[in-house]
């Protein structure tokens, strides 16, 4: 946090509370899909592990018998275009310099899911139900979108990063006051193996007591190579260094991730969220990787959807894939599917 940007965060505060006034008054519109809305957001900037959420939410309900949509607005995207669509797909792979990292991503881990790509969340969401018949819809990184009503705020936090009233934009990373959790009937703390989520969680249900806080880790499922996209095994690479690199919200977090899963780390390097790789860098970063004696690179699969699909690399590049584990996860499965059902009910 910069103290001297307090002023300025005082001004953000201010702002923030003149829109949420607007909407609640009726001056701004709030408008309502036919479907259930679950929001997946965060409170503060990227870098809690929001987009696993959305994965475990989309796989939960399906599970569940829901036919669910992606709503997200595909920050980054190089594409202009006001309404992209990315239908369900068993073999698809999306674009990530058009339609932005995170919608890739999801396109890929979830290739039965349809991901509508749209800054007017609204128009987005009819279009799915037209075209797709989807009976709930996943509203990625929504809980400031106040012009979508919604059925659930689900707001993620991280366990290693601290938050207060005094963390606001731009001193700090918070988008909202502390106030804005009452919005949200359930929490997840993220990052519990590698942060102490009580401090957090006392200070959730001081905020909103009848808040159902959750808490989950992040689970390495596999490796697969970073352009190909072909599973491998990371059993071999434990034995030797190898460099991590990435660009996304925390990449403390995906360093300390890295060697909590037993790789011997020669260096690091981070990008800015959302940053789009040139051949050069990649270039560059090989060489360094080559210079420190590393036997590959790992990455993360947001990075990897990143990357010229027609560059061969002297190293191995190898992206971690991951997945959020509920510590309770019937617990979750259960609240969560049980806010949707009576909103149905309700609609219905």
């Amino acid at each position: 946090m910069n103290p001297l940007l307090l002023p300025l965060s005082a001004g953000f505060r201010f702002g923030v509370f003149l829109r949420q006034a607007a909407y609640k008054q009726g001056w701004l519109k709030t408008r309502r899909l036919s479907r259930p809305v679950a929001s997946i957001g965060n409170l503060t900037l990227g870098g809690t592990g929001k987009t696993p959420l959305v994965m475990l939410a989309a796989r939960t309900l399906m599970r569940r018998g829901w036919k669910p949509s992606i709503l997200t607005r595909g920050y980054g995207r190089g594409s202009k275009a006001d309404l992209i669509v990315v239908a369900p797909e068993l073999t698809r792979r999306a674009d990530a310099r058009e339609i932005g990292d995170e919608p890739a991503l999801l396109a890929r881990a979830l290739p039965e899911v349809p991901i509508v790509v749209c800054a007017d969340r609204f128009q987005g969401g009819q279009m799915a139900e037209e075209r797709f018949q989807v009976d709930v819809h996943i509203l990625d990184d929504g809980f400031q979108h106040l012009a979508l009503e919604r059925d659930l705020n689900l707001v993620v936090l991280d366990a290693t990063q601290e938050i207060s009233n005094w963390r606001l934009l731009p001193a700090g990373r918070q988008r909202e006051p502390l106030a804005a959790l009452r919005r949200a009937p359930i929490v997840v703390i993220t990052r519990v193996d590698a942060g102490n989520p009580e401090p957090l969680e006392q200070l959730i249900l001081k905020v909103h007591p009848a808040a159902k806080v959750f808490r989950s880790t992040t689970k390495l499922t596999g490796m697969m190579e970073a352009l190909s996209g072909e599973v491998v095994s990371g059993n071999e690479i434990r034995a030797e260094k190898v460099t991590a690199f990435c660009g996304i919200g925390n990449p403390r977090a995906f360093f300390a991730d890295v060697r909590r899963w037993g790789f011997k780390l020669a260096a690091e390097d981070a990008f800015p969220d959302h940053h789009v790789y040139s051949e050069q860098e990649l270039r560059r970063l090989v060489a360094c990787a080559q210079h420190k004696g590393a036997a590959a690179l790992l990455t993360t699969e947001k990075d990897a959807v990143k990357f010229p699909s027609n560059w061969k690399p002297e190293l191995p590049i190898l992206a971690c894939t991951i997945e959020a584990q509920m510590l309770a996860a019937e617990e979750f499965e259960n609240t969560l599917v049980t806010y949707l059902e009576m909103s149905k009910k309700v609609d219905g």
